[in-house]
């Protein structure tokens, strides 16, 4: 028989502990989050959510990764441009809504708790990377982008200007500027065959 630390989630109490933890960072924000919070929203004990989570960031980040997995959906349309153009304006749009001014909070939160930053980047910043990077290697094979791209070179000169706008300038962050934005340095980077 194993440990408890072997048992499966039961996913009843999993969801309950995730939806109690999302709802008080929406309420609340991050820095008045705690496991104690948590655990008494979500009716279990605090030992239950560290039997499956090492910190209070790490059961915020699932909670929010879980409840705004659906809004990130990775396109395909046959077409790298398109698909960045569609990943990119989708990740602006998330980043200016409601849920998603949540990541400019843990951002600066992380700056002071080097567990929410850790937590951050693993459970959010690294998969939508991840994201990108599948996009420009699927232009790539498809002969869209050039053969020597130096994809994460690539993926900073299109998504960091994103960042950049929300976290530092707080300049608009609309469709247009990441169309603008995507167009202009998909002429650095597409396939351009001699003439």
């Amino acid at each position: 028989m194993q440990g408890k630390r072997g048992r499966p989630r039961n996913m009843e109490t999993q969801k309950a502990i995730l939806s109690a933890s999302y709802d008080l960072l929406l309420e609340q924000g991050f820095g008045a989050v705690t496991v104690e919070k948590i655990a008494d929203r979500a009716k279990v004990s605090k030992a239950t959510i560290y039997k499956w989570w090492p910190n209070k960031a790490a059961v915020v980040m699932d909670s929010f990764m879980s409840a705004t997995l659906e809004r990130l959906p990775v396109p395909e349309t046959g077409s790298a441009i398109d698909d960045i153009l569609i990943h990119a304006t989708n990740l602006a749009r998330f980043l200016t809504s409601r849920e998603g001014v949540i990541i400019t909070e843990l951002i600066g939160e992380g700056q002071f708790d080097s567990g929410l930053a850790e937590a951050y980047r693993t459970r959010y910043f690294h998969p939508r990377r991840l994201e990108a990077r599948l996009l420009m290697e699927r232009g790539i094979q498809r002969g869209e982008l050039k053969n020597d791209l130096d994809v994460e070179l690539s993926i900073d000169l299109i998504y960091g200007p994103i960042f950049y706008r929300l976290l530092i300038t707080g300049e608009v962050l609309d469709d247009a500027y990441v169309q603008q934005l995507v167009r202009n340095a998909m002429e650095g980077i597409r396939f351009n065959p001699a003439p």
